[in-house]
């Protein structure tokens, strides 16, 4: 008679294995078969799933070389192969990419510094800071007319303005050692290509008070 013990023990290791992604593509098949039915062995599987998600900490999604499935073909299969065991072969390396894309943690937006414009304003920014640069985006509203342009300014206390750049549908980012507590950013509605005297000609649309993060 088998043991239930002993059962239950194989599954827990063939859970793990697959979370892991080291089963044959034959073994990996019949335990995603299994998964439709099987509730017990499903709950190993997220169990493990839990249980191993910590590993992922502090790995960014990074796509593989270009010719790292080649190279790998060539070790494993000097010989030539047909075209239809090939395929076969990406298949599988695109399906492994993409669940070790599903485990790995999207990494955390950059802190927000400030907010640009009142909370129920029509046209609204934001600013991030990653350590490294200023992230200006506008969050709400429309891009500026044909021929004119959103600008961003940093104004720092009894300063005139510095120009940071346009701010397109594309965030406008600004590589900046600190976020200086107290400063201040602007956007004005300048021409298309910015104010062209290095200071603001247009309306002031929005502004924010840069806050410690």
């Amino acid at each position: 008679m088998t043991d239930p013990h002993d059962t239950a023990e194989g599954d827990d290791l063939l859970a793990a294995e697959y979370v892991l992604g080291v089963l044959a593509l034959s073994d990996r098949a019949g335990v995603e078969a299994r998964l439709k039915t099987d509730r017990a062995l499903a709950a190993r599987v997220a169990a493990w799933e839990t249980q191993l998600s910590a590993l992922n900490d502090g790995f960014a999604p990074a796509p593989a070389a270009p010719d790292l499935l080649p190279r790998i073909e060539a070790r494993l299969f000097p010989q030539p192969r047909r075209w239809r065991a090939w395929v076969g072969g990406a298949l599988t390396a695109a399906a492994l990419s993409l669940a070790a894309l599903v485990l790995l943690p999207l990494p955390p937006p950059a802190p927000l510094v400030a907010s640009l414009g009142a909370p129920d304003a029509a046209l609204r920014f934001e600013a991030r800071h990653d350590g490294a640069a200023l992230i200006l985006t506008r969050t709400a509203g429309a891009a500026a007319p044909a021929g004119q342009a959103h600008e961003a300014w940093l104004i720092a206390p009894d300063a005139a303005p510095v120009a940071l750049g346009l701010i397109t549908d594309v965030s406008l980012r600004v590589p900046y050692p600190a976020a200086p507590e107290g400063w201040v950013l602007a956007v004005s509605l300048e021409p298309a290509g910015g104010a062209p005297g290095g200071a603001p000609t247009g309306p002031i649309l929005a502004t924010g008070t840069i806050t410690g993060f």
